[in-house]
Formats: structure tokens, C-alpha cells, sequence
């Protein structure tokens, strides 16, 4: 979401609204009080659909995409391979390639001078290495495809080299363009004299995408085509008539950041900061922002996925993106976009950004390593707490930053995630879970503080200053939680998470038996 655009300034607009706190960004009391005790119920109650297998992806820009592989298709960074692994352990990973980058990228045309705002070129090479990731992974791919460049020509080389050089088994989709809202608000490009160039008219709007999609899709491969990638909310009111005029149109994918951190103003609406992070604002208020169109979607038979998702646009915020409070927002915001109905979600990174999930680097041996940052930690989390084929259970809860999801797969196991983001005091919280009790198991996301930038541990394991693996160095630490006479009762320390797993038994009925 503009953030290497290739005209400086250029900037995406959010506008969603981050709320106030009390507390301090990054604090947390020397000693933090226990907090009132919270009760919560888990029902018998399942809702939403089962969690599909590649639910929780990643999107890189197309230029970053060998800083992450390496150039060596015979041998792409095992330690990135793991890392994407671990985010979804079973089911197929969804990479989604694009950024600001889709409109800046071609495949060479031979007699043809490249248009000003294009500076990445996409070569045999480029294609083996991605090839490679998505067959290490057996990922699937959504492509952008360049739309600002304006001409059907470029789209088509570029589609047909996409599909010749990584192969439809690996193309989800090809996505055209990136964000057109902003195409006639900001500039695409700054020519050598100074002069900016916009690629169209300031009153260019979802009417005219949509004739381009049209045309475009007309000179594109054979592959399902996803759109409209766009911003915000603006052009989505029309977005039942722009699913009914494309019949190509497989995958609605829609982008959401709710601060902005080219914001410098402390008083402006989506200046990042911890507690704006953290606030209900930044989380079920976005969900509840994409309720409407999940469901626009779905009555078309289409899915809807976020394909570029993460903490505060232009790169994130020093201070926030990269802190520990980013896990715990990742983490309960994907709660509620689940529960919003969206089908599946990109977090963006690209290197160098404050909101990068982990940092891989080579040592001049040919050794990969990576810096794990806090945010991945959450959705490692996510991904324990909500596994592929498991729903969730309705859970009745008090309102306040403490939240509570639980989910059900299909031997019964159920699973109860408890997020603390009050970020200065400690909760006890008892939940209850139906049918036979037994003992559960108990494993912990924490960090020093919500402002930490290292010492994470997720089930008391961490990838410490850097992994050569991409994997924790061992199972889970977990302590037993006997059943009380009200549930099970934990103590969940400020500004950290919880996840309690009661086995089958515990938990009721299998879901099979449900459906």
C-alpha cells in the first residue's frame, strides 16, 4: 500500500478511525496490578465456516521477491521456506505478489521503450526462482498484473510470461492493478526533469476500472482474474456491480491498514501508536468495516480475501509496526476478520519496513538466517489456536481489552485464546468450557512489554536474535490447568496472550457430529 512508490509523498490514505487510551505507548507498570476477575463461556454454539488451509499468507512486492528467495532457483532460503510453513502447517500457502510494485513492474517487449512509471523488469531468472518458492511450498500465487501502465499490451506479455514461466498449478489468480483509487490522486511517476506524471484523470473511478478490467482480462491468459485490490471503502459500494459485469472475476481481494504512518501530526485520526494499535478500533471495528462487502461476495459466489493486510501504511511506524503490541493486534484482529467473513488474508512486508515479519539475510558463507520480528509471533499463534478444519464457538464475554475466541476442529479439541491488551495490568480470567472436564494445557505468547522489539517467547520457545531454521527450537512449553468448579481459571499477565487447549472430551462433540 504505496510503499515504495517511485514518487516520493505518494502516500495511501486510511480511514479508519484509532481510538484513545490511557496508557502510555509501550509501558507497562513495574509491578501491574491484578485486574478485576473476567468470566467467559464457551457455548456448543459453531459459527462461521470451517478454517480453510491457506487462510493466513503473506504479500511481497515483486522487487523483493529475490531478497527473500535468494537467486538461486536450485536452492531458495530454506529458513523463508520454513518460516511461510510455519504459518500454515497444513493446506496450501497463498503468496500474494504485488504492492506498489504491480504497477511498476513488465515483462520486457522487444521494440519497446518501458513507460515512465515502470522500473522493475521481469526476467527468466525472476520466474525460475518464484517458480521454486511456490513448489517448495506447493503455494499458490496471486500475481499483480500492471493496469496503470495503461496499455492492454504490456498486461498480456506480462500474463502470458507469468503463466509460461511459473505454470498455472501455482497461479491462484492474476490480480490487475494495484489499488486504482489512488490513480487519479496521486502521481505515478516523477519524470528526470521534475515533472509529475499522473496515469489518469482525477475523476477516474470504479466505472472506468471497470471497463479496463474488462479489457484487460480480454488479452489476459486463461487464469482466474482477482480485483479490485483497491484501498478503501470508496469505490466499494459498487462492488455487487462490478462482481456481475466480470465473469473472470474469481477472488475480490480488498486492503486494509488501520493507521497511517506518514501521519506526523499526534492529533490526526490514524497516527500510530501503541495504544491506537491496540485500540478495538484498530481490530473488530476494521472487521466490522469489511462485514458488508464479505458478504457482497459471498452472495456472488466469489471469496473475498485482504490481500495486503498489516498494523500502519507507508511502511509502518518505528515504535509500533515493529513491537511486540503488533502481535497481539495481528492476532485478535484476525479473530474478527475471520468472524467478518473474509476468506483469507495477506500480511504485507517488504524488506527494510518497520512492519516486516522477519528479515532473512545470507552470510558471505551461502548460511541463511533470519530476524524473527515480534508481529510473526501472532500469527504463529493464530495459527496454532485456529488450525485448518476447525470452526469457531460462540463465546460469551465481557467487554474491555481482555478477548477471548475459542474454536473446535473436528476430533473436539477445543481451544481458547485469551488476549490481555491492557497493557498495565493482569487479569484472571475462568472460562468455561462444556461438556466432561479434564485437565488442559496451557502455553503463553509474552514479551517484557508491549513495546518490546525482542525476547518474545510463544509456549516458552523464541527464535532468539536470529533462527537459521525457521522453526522454534522445540515443542511447546505447556503447564496442566485442572478444572474448577467454574471452569478452568488463569492468570493472563499484561499486554500478553494465552491459548488453553481442553483434548477432545473436554470440549463436547465432535464437529462432524454437529453438521
Amino acid at each position: 500500500m504505496c510503499h515504495h512508490a517511485p514518487v516520493p509523498g505518494r502516500r495511501t490514505l486510511i480511514a479508519v478511525a484509532a481510538a484513545l487510551s490511557p496508557f502510555l505507548p509501550g509501558t507497562v507498570a513495574s509491578a501491574p496490578a491484578l485486574a478485576d476477575p473476567i468470566s467467559a463461556t464457551v457455548t456448543t454454539r459453531l459459527i462461521g465456516q470451517s478454517m480453510p488451509g491457506g487462510f493466513l499468507g503473506v504479500s511481497f512486492e515483486y522487487r523483493a521477491v529475490h531478497q527473500y528467495t535468494g537467486r538461486d532457483p536450485r536452492a531458495v532460503d530454506p529458513v523463508l521456506v520454513n518460516l511461510l510453513r510455519g504459518m500454515t502447517p497444513s493446506g496450501t500457502p497463498v503468496v500474494r505478489i504485488g504492492g506498489d510494485s504491480t504497477d511498476g513492474t513488465w515483462w520486457p517487449i522487444p521494440g519497446t521503450h518501458a513507460p515512465g512509471g515502470i522500473y522493475y523488469p521481469l526476467n527468466a531468472g525472476w520466474m525460475r526462482t518464484t517458480r521454486a518458492l511456490a513448489a517448495d511450498l506447493r503455494a499458490k500465487l496471486i500475481l499483480g498484473i500492471n493496469l496503470e501502465a495503461g496499455r492492454p499490451a504490456i498486461a498480456a506479455a506480462e500474463g502470458r510470461a507469468l503463466l509460461h514461466g511459473i505454470g498455472s498449478r501455482y497461479i491462484q489468480a492474476l490480480e490487475i492493478g494495484n489499488e486504482p483509487d489512488l490513480y487519479g490522486v496521486f502521481p505515478w511517476y516523477r519524470d528526470r526533469r521534475g515533472h509529475l506524471h499522473r496515469s489518469r484523470g482525477r475523476r477516474y473511478g470504479l466505472k472506468d476500472y471497470t471497463k479496463e478490467f474488462s479489457h484487460w482480462s480480454k488479452r489476459l491468459p486463461r487464469l482466474p482474474l482477482a480485483g479490485p485490490a483497491t484501498s478503501g471503502p470508496a469505490w466499494m459500494s459498487g462492488l455487487g456491480r462490478f462482481i456481475s459485469a466480470e465473469r473472470g472475476l474469481k477472488l475480490v481481494t480488498y486492503h486494509r491498514y488501520p493507521l497511517r504512518a506518514c501521519v506526523t501530526d499526534p492529533s490526526a485520526t490514524g497516527y500510530p501508536t501503541i495504544p491506537s494499535l491496540l485500540a478495538d478500533s484498530s481490530s473488530s471495528t476494521l472487521a466490522r468495516g469489511v462485514t458488508r462487502l464479505a458478504a457482497v461476495a459471498h452472495a456472488h459466489h466469489r471469496p473475498l480475501r485482504l490481500t495486503e493486510l498489516n498494523s500502519a501504511s507507508c511502511q509502518g511506524a518505528a515504535g509500533v509496526s515493529d513491537t511486540f503490541a503488533s502481535a497481539l493486534w495481528a492476532l485478535d484482529t484476525l479473530f474478527n476478520l475471520e468472524g467478518a467473513g473474509v476468506d483469507g488474508v495477506n500480511f504485507h512486508m517488504l524488506p527494510g519496513s518497520h512492519y516486516e515479519l522477519f528479515s532473512p539475510a545470507q552470510t558471505p558463507s551461502g548460511q541463511w538466517q533470519a530476524d524473527v520480528h515480534p508481529e510473526y509471533y501472532g500469527l504463529l499463534m493464530f495459527a496454532r489456536a485456529f488450525p485448518a478444519g476447525a470452526r469457531r464457538l460462540k463465546v460469551g464475554s465481557p467487554g474491555g481489552p481482555v478477548k477471548i475466541w475459542a474454536t473446535q476442529d473436528r476430533a473436539g479439541t477445543v481451544r481458547v485464546t485469551v488476549i490481555n491488551k491492557d497493557t498495565a495490568n493482569a487479569h484472571t480470567v475462568t472460562v468455561s468450557v462444556p461438556g466432561p472436564t479434564q485437565s488442559a494445557s496451557l502455553e503463553t505468547l509474552q514479551a517484557p512489554s508491549a513495546g518490546s522489539t525482542s525476547g518474545v517467547t510463544l509456549g516458552g520457545q523464541t527464535f532468539g536474535a536470529e533462527t537459521s531454521t525457521g522453526t522454534l527450537p522445540g515443542p511447546p512449553q505447556t503447564s496442566p490447568v485442572a478444572p474448577g468448579p467454574g471452569g478452568y481459571t488463569i492468570q493472563v499477565p499484561a499486554a500478553s496472550a494465552a491459548l488453553l487447549t481442553a483434548p477432545s472430551g473436554a470440549g463436547g462433540t465432535p464437529l462432524a457430529r454437529h453438521r
